[in-house]
């Protein structure tokens, strides 16, 4: 486990990734870089990667017979075909994989098939973010959805209807009752008409980007969310009958004089019920509670008005039982207890979908959260396929929160040299690489893959604009043409908003007012890098040794700028100095950025992250040409990191713009304060964030929410949960 992710000998790791290069010569290279969204080539008969002398043998050695007549009585014949193609997607063989399930079901009349393709058209649509491929992907899944339709067992009468979606809460046993009485295939047919009506859904949120959208599509989520609590009902309830059957075999076996004193426990299961129709409701009402338990409080009480309550820890124990990391024991082996021959079909997304929560929302909360066993999850899955993609996304987000950005740029290239059909993949990679190469404070890293985001990515136009402006800022100096580049994209990012669920992007809307602020200054704008750093965790993931020799010291500068700014007006005999500072096209906001940048870093100075690979002592230690060294200490960079949150609150009232400084500052404050041990005091600054108090006191230039008032909200009730 520990080889995978860079550490000790890499001759037994799969996957080995290449150190990055600093001069980020992988940008250039024309595989990496083609405009192409999609290499379409004609696949032969296509061989699994799967390494037999891991122990993972490949499900298939050929691909499996697909029948040329259909009937829907003979359905699930065909979930052997669509596992094999997933095996390919997962593999990187998309365009084989969609290629494949297109030839085995070319009228897209088959229940799996139907279904099976377009998932891939859903997930190439919010890949691409293009109109074409959005509508073709609706298209697609609308068909797998009137598929589902026609296989699922017919309702007798609008009031049974009612009764089982509804209000199914009031007879449960008749809903049990009801699909109980389905055949196997009609089952199944539910399961994937709630799947192709969440896809449905949210690619009409999507696409459409407005609220007329947003509440239909909510009116679907509601119905896919109420199928998959009835097939869950049905599930527990077949389940508590085989183990109520198994408890009476065993009294009885005890009774017998040759039986064993001691019964072993285990979890009973109806085994006639098979794997891929268990997987895929684990996996549906898993991603339901988790999806319910992360909404907003005041969303969340209008939710639970219908019935609905997200429960974390059940979605979890349920996607980890899919695969049976449930069952991994305690002494951290990373093997799970259903082998690939055992698993249901959904298995691997299910496998994706906690990677998900533990690597990439756990920015966003901290209940449930288990990035080790992320880690065996990753390490088992990659064993598996060791050019998979999604995988190696998983192991690059896995290394930045650890605080190996390094680690986290080479496997984000391996992800990208791993395939080649789907460009469009390329772009979470250059995202990520792109907050990697700032929490490297590597700002020429940074800007190239911001670039090739501002060049292809259709994602969020405005970031990838500004990302890239920023940089240009920071890196010109006296180049002028830099410059003036930097000024001609800034001038275009408040243009590029979108809008979804007919509601603004809130980083987007930010980086908007950070734009016209630019303008507003005279074509300035604070450590805008930096900042930009601070929002996608890049600080939080930077090494202490480059928070220490690169960051810090661009804030000490920073600092000494404004110092002797104000100093400068002072020593002119301008009584009035603070005031004209004041006036001074946002000094002020200046100065309490700077200072709240200033805390942020002497905070994870003093308290890295409980998941980051700590690097040595020596890391703390800077040595400034003609200075002596400074030794950075846990206790005085803590305290520092107080006086500068403390700053920012004293010079709050003072702010022009950039209210948000204030509530982030108390909001990092709680959290520096926890790591303390001073709960007490951390849960009051908690309490002042969700309070909707004005905190920086002179809140009358203030119109409305501050920015990022939302996912401030969202981490600081993680924080809080977290506290005791």
């Amino acid at each position: 486990m520990l080889s995978l992710f860079g550490y000790g000998d890499d001759s037994s790791n799969p996957i080995s990734p290449q150190s990055a290069n600093s001069d980020n010569s992988f940008l250039s290279s024309p595989s990496l870089t083609s405009p192409s969204s999609t290499v379409s080539t004609t696949p032969t008969t296509p061989a699994l990667d799967t390494p037999t002398h891991l122990g993972l043998k490949p499900k298939y050695s050929s691909p499996p017979l697909v029948k040329k007549t259909y009937r829907k009585s003979e359905a699930l014949d065909d979930i052997k075909g669509v596992s094999y193609a997933l095996e390919l997607f997962l593999g990187s063989k998309m365009v084989e994989a969609e290629e494949y399930c297109h030839k085995s079901d070319e009228n897209k009349e088959r229940l799996y098939f139907a279904t099976g393709y377009g998932l891939i058209q859903c997930v190439k649509g919010l890949m691409s973010y293009e109109d074409e491929d959005l509508l073709t992907a609706i298209g697609h899944t609308k068909r797998g959805n009137h598929i589902a339709s026609l296989h699922r067992k017919k309702q007798a009468f609008l009031g049974s209807r009612l009764a089982g979606y509804v209000v199914s809460t009031l007879h449960p046993s008749s809903v049990v009752g009801f699909i109980a009485s389905m055949t196997d295939v009609e089952r199944h047919a539910e399961l994937v008409y709630a799947e192709s009506l969440y896809e449905k859904a949210m690619l009409g949120i999507v696409y459409s980007g407005d609220w007329l959208a947003f509440i239909k599509e909510a009116l679907n989520m509601r119905t896919t969310i109420a199928i998959y609590n009835n097939l869950y009902a049905y599930l527990t309830h077949q389940d508590s009958l085989a183990a109520a059957a198994a408890s009476s075999s065993t009294l009885a076996d005890s009774a017998s004089p040759t039986s064993p004193t001691s019964p072993t426990t285990t979890t009973t299961i109806d085994t006639s019920i098979d794997p891929h129709f268990r997987s895929g409701v684990y996996l549906g009402v898993g991603m339901c509670n988790i999806i319910l338990s992360m909404m907003p409080g005041k969303l969340m009480t209008l939710v639970e008005l219908f019935g609905y309550h997200g429960d974390r820890k059940l979605g979890l124990r349920l996607l980890e039982r899919a695969g049976g990391w449930d069952c991994v024991d305690a002494n951290g082996n990373g093997n799970p207890s259903i082998s690939p021959q055992e698993e249901g079909i959904r298995r691997s997304i299910c496998d994706m979908t906690l990677l998900l929560f533990h690597l990439v929302l756990s920015s966003f909360t901290f209940d449930g959260v288990d990035v080790k066993l992320a880690g065996r999850i990753l390490d088992w899955n990659l064993r598996r396929y060791p050019n998979g993609v999604f995988f190696l996304f998983g192991a690059g987000r896995l290394a930045l929160i650890r605080s190996q950005p390094h680690l986290a740029i080479s496997y984000y290239t391996q992800a990208m040299h791993a395939q080649q059909q789907y460009r469009n993949l390329h772009y979470i990679s250059y995202w990520e690489m792109a907050i990697s190469y700032l929490a490297l404070w590597d700002l020429s890293g940074s800007l190239g893959c911001w670039r090739v985001l501002e060049a292809e990515g259709n994602w969020s136009k405005a970031i990838y604009s500004y990302g890239m402006a920023i940089c240009l800022l920071e890196l010109a100096r006296e180049d002028e043409e830099k410059k003036k580049e930097a000024a001609r994209l800034m001038e275009r990012v408040p243009e590029l908003r979108q809008k979804i669920a007919g509601k603004s992007i809130p980083m987007e809307k930010f980086v908007a007012r950070k734009a016209r602020k630019f303008a507003s200054q005279k074509q300035r704008l604070c450590l805008p890098a930096l900042e930009l750093a601070y929002l996608f965790l890049g600080i939080a993931h930077a090494p202490r040794g480059v928070i220490v020799r690169k960051m810090i010291p661009e804030v000490e500068a920073q600092l000494q700028a404004l110092s002797e700014k104000m100093e400068n007006e002072k020593k002119e005999g301008d009584v009035h100095a603070d005031h004209k500072a004041e006036s001074d096209n946002g000094y002020w906001d200046d100065w309490c950025l700077t200072k709240f940048l200033e805390g942020v870093c002497f905070r994870y100075v003093a308290f890295p992250d409980a998941d980051a690979e700590v690097d040595d002592e020596s890391s703390l230690i800077y040595k400034k040409e003609g200075s002596p060294a400074v030794v950075y200490d846990k206790e005085e960079s803590a305290q520092r990191a107080v006086a500068a949150f403390k700053a920012v609150f004293e010079c709050g009232p003072k702010i022009e713009l950039d209210h948000h400084l204030v509530y982030h500052a108390h909001y990092e404050l709680g959290r520096l304060l926890a790591c303390m041990g001073d709960k007490d005091a951390a849960k009051e600054q908690f309490e002042l964030v969700l309070s909707g108090k004005p905190l920086e006191v002179n809140a009358s230039g203030r119109k409305g929410k501050y920015s990022m008032e939302g996912a401030l909200h969202m981490r600081t009730h993680a924080a809080m949960d977290n506290l005791y």
